[in-house]
């Protein structure tokens, strides 16, 4: 996993924020698809062991993503949770009834630098936000839980999709009434592309999914494909082609199409052979750009909404925890599926 020293916004390892999360998430599914290691297990359990002190620190959506990885770390061994249980299920109160909210009900994207962006919607929030919500319920039976990261689901499809594409807009200013910059920028939609399959699997046993949900995510990866470049990539600003081609989102709009091949979200069998085909693209893609030491290159900085298309073209391309988290969930979820 890329790391860096705490000073390092970009890369380190050591916040309890959303950075450090995915790449926790996806650690935990290597574990899983290699058959269980005690090197990975160990150094999940420490990892949480060290910063739980920072749990709390902040309540906001981004430094949610770290609870994911826990709540999944607590599935496979449950003797753990007398000791981490009370800190999940506090968490999981406070998203259900202190979380803001926008007007239409979706999570409000809130941050752990001291930032605010009222009435704002942004599509990162399903993964890192909305996943937590579904494993708690999963893991619980909760059945509220399971509703609430549904609705999140449809709010988001709902508000972020851009009809004409398919494809989603990074977010949504509700003090506006508008799409911001209106990119349809690559990582926004491989937040959704993997979240929404993740989610509805988690849930599917505990509430009810209205068909909207298969039928707007249907749309969404009909105009993925459409945009997949013929060397398998996504350009950052997806319909723009001039400007850079970005492997995170690559990588996590392939993970996307996997698992909702996997889960069967997709019904259409000549969708899902254009599913597969995409996936084996993009991986290859993914793969040229991980060196001999494992860091993926071609990953774009940490993101907000830009104030405009052109500047989604001007952000730093670093290694990053989430850009080797998107690879090697990819990875991780081609290796199951053997």
């Amino acid at each position: 996993m890329v790391t860096a020293p705490e000073s390092d916004w970009q890369r380190n390892m050591y916040n309890w924020d959303w950075k450090p999360g995915v790449g926790l998430i996806a650690a935990v599914k290597y574990g899983e698809a290699i058959g269980g290691s005690e090197a990975v297990r160990d150094y999940l359990w420490r990892w949480m062991r060290d910063n739980r002190h920072k749990a709390a620190a902040q309540r906001v959506i981004n430094s949610t993503a770290p609870f994911a990885a826990l709540t999944e770390m607590l599935r496979s061994e449950p003797f753990a949770a007398a000791e981490w249980m009370p800190l999940v299920r506090e968490h999981g109160e406070w998203l259900m009834h202190e979380a803001p909210r926008t007007k239409e009900g979706g999570f409000e994207h809130t941050v752990t630098e001291g930032v605010d962006f009222p009435e704002q919607l942004w599509a990162d929030t399903l993964v890192v936000g909305a996943l937590f919500l579904a494993r708690l319920a999963s893991l619980t039976g909760d059945k509220a839980m399971a509703q609430e990261a549904v609705k999140q689901v449809v709010v988001h499809l709902q508000i972020l999709q851009d009809e004409a594409t398919g494809v989603l807009f990074h977010g949504f200013d509700g003090l506006h009434r508008s799409h911001m910059s209106a990119a349809r920028w690559g990582r926004a939609n491989a937040w959704v592309a993997f979240g929404v399959p993740e989610i509805i699997a988690e849930v599917k046993h505990l509430a009810d999914i209205p068909p909207e949900v298969g039928e707007r995510y249907t749309a969404l990866v009909q105009g993925l494909v459409r945009l997949q470049t013929a060397n398998g990539m996504w350009h950052t600003v997806m319909d723009r082609p001039d400007f850079y081609l970005e492997t995170s989102a690559t990588a996590g709009i392939a993970y996307g199409f996997a698992v909702a091949l996997r889960s069967g979200l997709i019904a259409d069998a000549g969708l899902q052979a254009e599913l597969r085909e995409a996936v084996r693209k993009a991986a290859d893609a993914v793969m040229i750009h991980v060196d001999v030491y494992g860091a993926v290159h071609g990953v774009s900085g940490g993101t907000p909404v830009m104030p405009t298309v052109e500047a989604y073209n001007e952000v730093k391309i670093t290694p990053t925890p989430y850009g080797q988290a998107l690879a090697l969930l990819l990875i991780s979820e081609l290796l199951q599926q053997q």
